[in-house]
């Protein structure tokens, strides 16, 4: 039902750098065998197949090079090597990002829905990033490509797609919303204007304990492969909004129940209500879970501010801290799980993700924590609501939806800025139809009891 119409190889528009090389930080080199991030962003913006192809896909063309001129790493490469040394991004004059153009007869507005849908359709929409290159000592990695699809007088859909290694949320929200305002205003001299240039220059990570070295010791006989996702996946997507009334709810029924918490934010009552309803969604779909075993929540953080000295907010790589909660299975089961959790999390986030002199203090164990919870119940979060891709207008008005595709990969959920609800939060799921069901319920029960 989606027919793809051309490709393109865009390269950056000339800024004077014909090469660039760039070192794996200790961020970054976790990232190498995780699998890619897959964002889409839909548009309600009525437009012929004549239009699209005559107007908007030149301007797309246009606008895209100017763009990649403020973003080299994004046309760069990993070069992996099969022997000796660690791996690098290279970009050279020629190197370029992939660009798909398309068209569906897709039900657009199923697609951009809340309610569940089935979660396979979505990958008609979104690029997979080219396969890599031998060479004859190293492998060459893509790192991002992308893919425009129209719904005949309906709507355009963008879809992106990027290797993690080459930078976190912070850094390709950055860029999404660079080539948004570049293609708008039919040029970059506002974009230039009104923010700060990407900062590529990787000598701002400190790594005094040579933490990226341990990681690449870890990592170096580890058999690089493909990490896509297999279709059928077998889930249904569905998306939930918190609204600004709700959370306050939820806050104030934490702090009725633990008045001394100091850390409580939307995030920490949103994701812990969401992490204990599916928990208790499990037993519907036929889950049996020993009492004693320990559920995990994993959440990521920013770390551009929390390290010392801090990084620029305008760094592009990645720069993630983050947590890991661990409780019970039984303990997320009661009646009052919600405040467990909430607790929880708020702790960890004062405790060790708030405090410069804790956050980055085990990094050299990050590999092996995460190793420990391979094959272990537990749910991470994808994006966070401060970054707002619902003011990414490329001029065709604000996106109508964002779908994180990735979290059909693991047990993650998405988050971000609710379109529609002033001080909301949209959450985004994809799970086996029995569950969503049940979650669905235990959801809209516990919001219910607050009232």
């Amino acid at each position: 039902m989606t027919t793809l119409l051309e490709h393109f190889e865009v390269q950056p528009a000339p800024n004077g750098v014909t090469e660039l090389k760039l070192p794996l930080t200790f961020f970054d080199m976790p990232w190498l065998y995780f699998h890619s991030i897959q964002r889409l962003l839909f548009y309600e913006f009525p437009c012929s197949k004549a239009h699209f192809l005559e107007t908007i896909v030149p301007n797309l063309k246009k606008s895209l090079p100017l763009t990649l001129r403020h973003y080299i790493p994004l046309a760069s490469n990993i070069l992996y090597p099969l022997r000796d040394g660690k791996p690098v991004f290279r970009y050279v004059v020629g190197d370029f990002v992939r660009l798909t153009i398309a068209e569906t007869n897709d039900d657009c507005n199923n697609l951009t829905a809340n309610y569940v849908r089935d979660a396979d359709q979505f990958y008609a929409f979104v690029p997979s990033l080219p396969p890599p290159k031998d060479e004859p000592e190293y492998k060459i990695i893509p790192v991002f490509c992308l893919q425009v699809t129209l719904f005949p007088n309906r709507g355009v859909c963008i879809g992106f797609t990027n290797h993690h290694a080459i930078g976190d949320a912070s850094s390709i929200v950055g860029f999404i919303k660079a080539w948004a305002s570049i293609n708008k205003f039919s040029g970059d001299s506002q974009f230039i204007e009104e923010n700060s240039l990407p900062l590529f220059d990787k000598s701002v990570i400190k790594d005094p304990r040579g933490i990226a070295d341990i990681y690449w010791n870890q990592l170096k006989n580890v058999k690089l492969q493909s990490l896509s996702l297999h279709l059928p996946t077998n889930k249904v997507r569905a998306t939930y909004i918190l609204h600004e009334a709700d959370i306050k709810k939820l806050k104030d029924s934490v702090l009725a129940r633990k008045p001394g918490l100091v850390h409580l934010s939307s995030f920490v009552v949103t994701t812990a209500y969401v992490w204990t309803c599916f928990v208790k969604s499990g037993p519907a779909s036929g889950e049996q879970v020993d009492a004693d075993e320990p559920e995990y929540f994993a959440f990521a953080a920013d770390g551009r501010t929390r390290t010392d000295p801090p990084v620029p907010a305008n760094y592009f790589g990645n720069c993630l801290g983050g947590g890991i909660v661990r409780i019970q299975h039984q303990k997320l089961m009661i009646k009052d799980s919600f405040f467990v959790a909430a607790e929880a999390i708020s702790e960890i986030i004062r405790i060790k993700v708030n405090n410069k002199d804790e956050i980055f203090k085990e990094a050299e164990n990050l590999l092996t924590n995460f190793k420990e919870l391979m094959g272990k119940r537990a749910l991470s979060v994808s994006g966070s609501p401060k970054f707002d891709l619902y003011n990414a207008d490329y001029g065709w008005g604000r996106p109508k939806k964002l779908e994180t595709l990735s979290i059909d990969g693991d047990n993650s959920i998405s988050l971000c800025k609710s379109r529609d609800s002033e001080g909301g939060l949209e959450v985004g799921l994809s799970l086996s139809k029995t569950k969503m069901d049940a979650f669905a319920v235990i959801f809209a029960n516990g919001l219910r009891g607050l009232d």
